[in-house]
């Protein structure tokens, strides 16, 4: 599992597949110098169940 960060260190994308997380950088136009890439899970003999909660904004407009 990957978890792709922004300059300010904040979580944008998750996959199991790292390439699909330079894709996701790609789409959105971010060179390496805007993200990194962490392995999420050290121990891949373990099987961790990730849960991202997405908070839901109110848009003031």
């Amino acid at each position: 599992m990957y978890g792709l960060y922004d300059k300010d260190g904040i979580l944008r994308f998750v996959n199991s597949d790292r390439d699909a997380c330079f894709d996701y950088a790609e789409l959105f136009e971010m060179n390496s110098a805007h993200f990194s890439l962490m392995n999420l899970i050290e121990n891949k003999d373990k099987k961790i169940d990730i849960n991202l909660v997405q908070n839901q904004a109110v848009n003031n407009n």
